[in-house]
C-alpha cells in the first residue's frame, strides 16, 4: 500500500489498531518533552506511578514559562524540575536555554520519530519529519512510564505546496493561509501533511513555523517531509546521525487537498480574537499601532531575527511604539549577537527580552489599554496577552517590522526596502552545556519540594448517577485561556490545585468558583469546540477539583476531550444539536450512569426546563471507559504498568 509520511510513521510506532482513519490505535513514544508551566503536576503524576525510572528514549523538562520570579513559586518549581529529573533519568534545560519547541527542533528532533509534549505546539519539530503531538501532562507521565499513546487514527489533509514565496512573503503567511481556508475548527481529528514541488523551497526553521501553528487548526499534528533540506539543516546542528529519510510515496493519497501557490501567495495578518480571522494585511493597513512583539516558539529561530534585524538596520522605531524581541534560544541569542542582529535590534529602540514564552502567555510586556498590539505568535485569544481589551493582531516578523517603523499596520512590501535573504548557517553554535543530563540510574537524588507544591489529588470512581446544576452556559470556541487562565498571576500556581481553582473562568465569570463550590458541583454546557488552545490539562483538572463530574456541548477539542477523560469528566455531545438553544444557566440535571457503555445514547434529564434530551458520551474506545469508569487514568495506569513489566 502506498503511503504518506504520516502513515509511514505511525505504521513504525503502531502498539495496536489499524491506519483505518477514524479507528482507535496506539503508538509507541520514543520522546517527550515538558515545559516548567505543565511540568511540575505531569513529574508528580508519574511519581505517582511508583516507576524508578523513565522508558522512553529520551525525555526532556524545559524551564521557558514561568521565568518572572516575583515571588518563590516558580523558583521552587524550578529546582524540583531540576532535581527530579536528575533522579528520573530525563534532561533538564536550564532557565535562559530557551522556548522548548525552538531547543527540541535544533538540538533533540529526530526524522521519522514520535514525541508527545505536555504543550500545544509540540508539533513545531513536525518541521524535521518527526510526528509530534501536543497533550495533556497525565498523557506525558503514562508515555514516559513506557504505556502507549491512543488516539483515533487521524485523516490526513494534504497540503501541495507550488511556486516560490516572494519577498516579504514568509512562512508565517502560508500557515496563516491555511487557517484562513479551515478555520480553527477544520483540523480536528486531522494530520495536515506538507507535500509538493513547493517544500523543497522551506527551511527546516521555516516548516516549524508552519507545523509550530498547525495547532491553532486544531488538528493533531502537522508534518513535512525529511529530506535534503532536513539532512542539511541537521547537519549545520551536528547532528548528521539523527537523519533518515521520510518522504511520501510516489502514488500516496491524501483524505483532502488544500493547494497554496506560493507565487501568488501575500503577507496576511489574524486580526482580533481568533488566528483564523486572517485578512490581507493591506485591507488593514493604517490602523495605528501601540506595540509590536516578536519571537514565540513559532517565530523566533536566527534567519527570522536576523531578517528583522536587517530591515531595522539604520532606522528607529516609531514614536509612541514599544518593540520587545525574544530570541527563541540561548544559540539564536549567541548567533544573532555575533552575527551584528542584536546591535541592530538595540539601534532601532527595540526592548531585548529572556529567551523565553514572555508576552505569548502574558508574562509580561503585556499592551496598554486598548492598544493594538501586533505580534510573530500563534495565538490572539481574549485576554491572552495581559490586558483584557487589547487588540492583538499575528503577523509575520515581516510584518511586525514594518509595523514597528511605521507606527501603523503595514505590508512590509510597501517600506521599498532591498529582498533580503537570510540563509540558515552552515554551521550552528552547539553548547549544550545548559542541559543537564540526569544521574546515572541508582544514584541518591533528593527531590527539592517547595511549599507551593501540593500534594496530588487521588481519583474516585464514576457514580451511579451524576446530578447538579447547570453552572456555567458558554457559546463557541471556548478556549483553555477561557477555562484556566494564563499569565504571571496565576501560572505560578500550576504545581497547586487548590490555589489555581480559583481561577477557573476567571475571564468569563468570576463567581464561577464560589458557585461551584457551594452547589458541590455540576455540568458546563457549551458550544462547538470547546477547549480550543492549549494543552494545559488544569483546564479539566481544576474544573475536577469544583465538583464539575460532566461537561455537555455541541463539539470537543481533541487534547481537551483527552484530558477531560483522563480525570474522569464525562465529556457528552448533543444527539440533537437544536438541544443546546434550549438549557441555561441553573438548569437542575441528572443522568442515570448505570450500565454505561460504548455507542450508547443517554437520557438527561433537565428537571427545570421539563425536558428529556438525548447526549452521546464522547468515548472512543473501552480503554476511555475504563478511566471514566475508575475515575481517570492515575487510577488505571498501575495495572497497566504491570503488564507491560
Amino acid at each position: 500500500m502506498a503511503m504518506n509520511v504520516t502513515q509511514k510513521i505511525i505504521a513504525a510506532h503502531l502498539v495496536s489498531g489499524t491506519l483505518e482513519a477514524g479507528s482507535s490505535i496506539a503508538i509507541r513514544i520514543d520522546q517527550t518533552l515538558t515545559q516548567d508551566a505543565t511540568g511540575t503536576m505531569a513529574y508528580l503524576q508519574f511519581e505517582a506511578l511508583g516507576l524508578p525510572r523513565v522508558r522512553t528514549e529520551l525525555s526532556v523538562s524545559y524551564v521557558d514559562h514561568n521565568m518572572l520570579q516575583s515571588g518563590f513559586e516558580n523558583a521552587d518549581d524550578h529546582r524540583f524540575l531540576q532535581s527530579f529529573a536528575a533522579k528520573y533519568g530525563v534532561h533538564f534545560s536550564r532557565p535562559g536555554n530557551g522556548i522548548c519547541h525552538q531547543v527540541h527542533l535544533e538540538r533533540f528532533s529526530r526524522p521519522g520519530g514520535t514525541l508527545l509534549g505536555s504543550d500545544s505546539h509540540t508539533p513545531t519539530s513536525g518541521g524535521a519529519g518527526m510526528l509530534a503531538i501536543g497533550a495533556g501532562g497525565l498523557d506525558i507521565a503514562l508515555a514516559m512510564g513506557g504505556l502507549p499513546f491512543n488516539l483515533n487514527m487521524p485523516q490526513v489533509v494534504g497540503v501541495k505546496l507550488t511556486g516560490r514565496l516572494q519577498p516579504f512573503v514568509s512562512a508565517k503567511d502560508i500557515i496563516l493561509e491555511v487557517l484562513r481556508h479551515k478555520t480553527v475548527k477544520g483540523g480536528v481529528g486531522k494530520v495536515f501533511e506538507y507535500f509538493g514541488p513547493g517544500v523543497a523551497q522551506l527551511s527546516v526553521p521555516e516548516r516549524a513555523t508552519i507545523t509550530n501553528m498547525g495547532a491553532e487548526l486544531g488538528a493533531t499534528t502537522s508534518v513535512f517531509p525529511s529530506d535534503a533540506v532536513t539532512r542539511r539543516y541537521l547537519a549545520a546542528q551536528g547532528r548528521d546521525a539523527s537523519w533518515s529519510e521520510w518522504v511520501p510515496d510516489a502514488d500516496a493519497s491524501y483524505d483532502e487537498v488544500l493547494e497554496i501557490d506560493l507565487d501568488q501567495l501575500e503577507p496576511l495578518i489574524a486580526c482580533p480574537h481568533s488566528p483564523d480571522n486572517v485578512r490581507k494585511v493591506r485591507e488593514v493597513a493604517g490602523t495605528p499601532v501601540a506595540q509590536v512583539a516578536i519571537g514565540s516558539c513559532t517565530n523566533s529561530s536566527y534567519t527570522d531575527l536576523m531578517t528583522v534585524a536587517q530591515m531595522l538596520k539604520g532606522k528607529v522605531i516609531a514614536d509612541g511604539l514599544s518593540l520587545g524581541v525574544s530570541p527563541g534560544s540561548r544559540q539564536v541569542m549567541e548567533m544573532v549577537t555575533r552575527d551584528g542582529g542584536l546591535l541592530d535590534f538595540i539601534g532601532a529602540g527595540s526592548r531585548i527580552l529572556e529567551s523565553a514564552c514572555g508576552p505569548c502567555i502574558g508574562m509580561g510586556f503585556a499592551p496598554p489599554s486598548e492598544g493594538v498590539s501586533i505580534r510573530s505568535f500563534n495565538r490572539n485569544f481574549y485576554g491572552r496577552s495581559g490586558t483584557k481589551n487589547a487588540a492583538v493582531y499575528l503577523a509575520s516578523p515581516e510584518t511586525c517590522a514594518a509595523c514597528a517603523l511605521t507606527g501603523v499596520i503595514t505590508d512590509p512590501r510597501d517600506l521599498g526596502l532591498a529582498p533580503i535573504h537570510i540563509p540558515v548557517p552552515e554551521r550552528f553554535l552547539v553548547d549544550d552545556r545548559m542541559v543537564l543530563a540526569p544521574a546515572a540510574e541508582g544514584s541518591p537524588v533528593d527531590i527539592i519540594r517547595g511549599p507551593n507544591i501540593a500534594k496530588l489529588p487521588t481519583g474516585q470512581a464514576a457514580p451511579a448517577s451524576l446530578q447538579g446544576e447547570v453552572l456555567i452556559r458558554l457559546g463557541d470556541d471556548i478556549t483553555t485561556d477561557h477555562i484556566m487562565p494564563a499569565g504571571a498571576k496565576v501560572l505560578p500556581l500550576r504545581s497547586n490545585l487548590p490555589a489555581i481553582s480559583e481561577f477557573v473562568f476567571h475571564m468569563v465569570d468570576e463567581t464561577f468558583p464560589t458557585r461551584a463550590k457551594a452547589a458541590g458541583g455540576g455540568f458546563i454546557v457549551a458550544g462547538h469546540n470547546y477547549g480550543q488552545g492549549s494543552s494545559r490539562e488544569h483546564a479539566a483538572l481544576a474544573p475536577r477539583y469544583l465538583g464539575v463530574r460532566g461537561v455537555l456541548v455541541q463539539s470537543f477539542a481533541r487534547i481537551h476531550l483527552a484530558n477531560l477523560i483522563n480525570f474522569g469528566i464525562l465529556p457528552l455531545t448533543f444527539v440533537d444539536a437544536a438541544d443546546y438553544a434550549k438549557m441555561q444557566a441553573g438548569d437542575q440535571l441528572s443522568l442515570d450512569l448505570k450500565g454505561l457503555a460504548l455507542g450508547q445514547v443517554l437520557t438527561l434529564r433537565d428537571a427545570t426546563q421539563g425536558l428529556d434530551i438525548a447526549v452521546m458520551p464522547q468515548l472512543a474506545s473501552a480503554r476511555d471507559l475504563e478511566l471514566i469508569l475508575k475515575g481517570g487514568a492515575l487510577s488505571w495506569a498501575s495495572e497497566q504498568l504491570e503488564k507491560v513489566s
